[in-house]
């Protein structure tokens, strides 16, 4: 099936400075939010108690905070569903007895505002346990896109054999950073330095393409957030993967036909090659994208809070993957072309 016809040739290429602008401007946005606000992380990061409650009529954050002023949990972060009368209550502390605290909540909710009080879940997590699952979620993301730069190299470039030594390099490194005590947020961004660094050094341009297209995406999808100021949670992770998964698989779609391009037309210049091997996969990438968006959308508008965020970390990570596909990881290969001489 195609939408756009097959000799459609739109000057993607000649407009990769406005994108690069764009995308500039929204990491460093991304990045300023992250000195000034730092991400917000949910209970599964930070430890504490989750509580989601119900009432029948709407109640103001001021009356519910009240009416938990008698079981000091006054200090908590309470947080509105937006069309609904329906809260999510945040307890910093964890020195709570999870056993007793359904009760009370419901209890001093009752004795405030009278029935109708129904509490729809509890959860708890430890300090110890969230800190844990924020350096395994780090980690996480971090292999996943070491383990790509490595499959890219051997997929389309069959250079296995230097992608085993920058894996090697970097578990060197990683291990001995973390012998010194390095916490794991510095040893990720020491080990990306260095993933870039070694994609450039052993000329691996298709891994470097794509591991810089995959580190923009995420860094855009957790910008998002951070304007939102919606929480960063276990499910808001998964997402992160299934974008980078996602993000992925265009790129290769796109570098694939490039590198059938360069077989077929070794005359021809690289810009026009990369741009007509873009517009020869654009009706399959738009196809992909916006049958995808359609089932994300809908999980977003129907899906229920519970599920919401990680439906809007896929909405913001779907737009970008396919916008990076096209205006960060193909040009990469054009600058490198530029800065070597040879493709």
């Amino acid at each position: 099936m195609e939408f756009i016809k097959p000799d459609v040739n739109i000057d993607f290429i000649g407009k990769r400075k406005i994108a690069y602008f764009l995308s500039g401007s929204l990491i460093l946005l991304t990045l300023i939010l992250l000195v000034i606000k730092g991400p917000r992380y949910g209970v599964d990061f930070t430890g504490g108690v989750l509580i989601q409650v119900r009432f029948n009529t709407r109640k103001t954050i001021d009356e519910i905070r009240a009416a938990l002023k008698p079981i000091h949990l006054d200090d908590s972060i309470i947080q509105q569903f937006s069309g609904v009368s329906e809260y999510l209550i945040r307890v910093r502390k964890t020195n709570i007895d999870l056993a007793g605290i359904h009760d009370k909540v419901k209890d001093a909710l009752i004795k405030k505002f009278g029935k109708g009080v129904d509490i729809r879940r509890v959860e708890m997590v430890g300090p110890k346990i969230g800190k844990e699952l924020k350096q395994k979620a780090l980690l996480a993301i971090f292999y996943s896109l070491l383990f790509i730069a490595i499959y890219i190299s051997g997929r389309f470039e069959m250079k296995w054999a230097m992608s085993m030594i920058m894996a090697m390099t970097l578990a060197i490194v990683v291990y001995t950073a973390s012998s010194f005590g390095a916490k794991v947020s510095w040893l990720i961004f020491i080990a990306m330095i260095i993933t870039l660094g070694l994609c450039w050094f052993l000329k691996l341009r298709y891994a470097l393409g794509a591991i810089i297209a995959l580190i923009h995406d995420v860094t855009i999808t957790v910008g998002a957030f951070l304007i939102t100021q919606k929480e960063i949670s276990l499910a808001i992770v998964a997402a992160l993967l299934t974008i980078v998964g996602y993000s992925l698989n265009d790129t290769i779609i796109v570098f694939d036909r490039i590198r059938e391009n360069l077989k077929k037309s070794k005359k021809q210049s690289f810009p026009v090659l990369i741009n007509r091997s873009i517009n020869e996969t654009l009706s399959r990438t738009i196809l992909t994208s916006s049958t995808t968006l359609v089932v994300v959308v809908a999980l977003f508008l129907l899906g229920g809070k519970v599920i919401h965020d990680f439906a809007f970390a896929m909405l913001v990570g779907i737009v970008v993957g396919t916008y990076s596909s096209i205006y960060v990881a193909s040009p990469i290969l054009l600058i490198w072309e530029e800065e070597f001489g040879k493709t």
